[in-house]
């Protein structure tokens, strides 16, 4: 197991130092998956902290329903909102299907 600590200072009145301000944090995760996060870090260019990072918002976005229905909302606004019978009856089928 590796433990992982990053500091990142939020100071008032401090220039912005790094992409971004936060806190301090450890986080133990095994050491296979901290090789793979640094290879990716070096190959992508980015800093350990930020790929951390970067990796944790996407996976609360993919979690928080209001982000993913803000997302379907923006997606439907920008193709319109067709009203197609095949998809109409489709989707009621899949519905039927499914276990609520």
């Amino acid at each position: 197991m590796c433990i992982f600590s990053e500091t990142v200072y939020a100071l008032p009145n401090r220039r912005k130092r790094g992409y971004t301000f936060g806190m301090k944090t450890a986080v133990s995760i095994p050491n296979e998956l901290f090789d793979l996060a640094e290879r990716l870090a070096r190959r992508s260019r980015k800093s350990r902290s930020r790929l951390f990072s970067d990796a944790l918002r996407e996976y609360v976005a993919r979690r928080s329903p209001d982000k993913i229905t803000e997302a379907m909302d923006q997606a439907l606004a920008e193709i319109g909102e067709r009203n197609d019978p095949f998809v109409a009856v489709a989707s009621r089928r899949r519905l039927e299907q499914s276990e609520w």
